[in-house]
């Protein structure tokens, strides 16, 4: 088992990741590759202090690579890999993302 607080590496704040924050009480971390739900699940929870009910997860990039032409020739690279954790929080609990942080 990993360190808790290794395993959230960021809150992602974007405006649709906020909107669902507001209305559906589900808030979005970047996470590192091997965390499973569980480790999210309790670093979250030791983190903020709130009850989680639910978490899903999302892997991202390291998939096609693409091409790029340039001075210095044809150069090949992959999108960077990353996790995305969506936590929903118990009824009436909340996370203050831009204080807390």
């Amino acid at each position: 088992m990993q360190k808790l607080q290794g395993i959230i590496k960021k809150p992602i704040i974007t405006e649709k990741a906020t909107m669902i924050s507001e209305t559906m009480n589900r808030f979005t971390f970047e996470v590192i590759q091997t965390a499973n739900k569980i480790e999210i699940k309790n670093a979250v929870e030791k983190m903020y202090g709130v009850q989680v009910t639910k978490v899903r997860t999302a892997n991202f990039g390291g998939g096609k690579a693409s091409m790029k032409y340039t001075n210095k020739g044809i150069v090949r690279e992959t999108a960077r890999k990353w996790k995305k954790a969506i936590v929903t929080v118990a009824e009436g609990e909340t996370i203050d993302l831009f204080n807390n942080y």
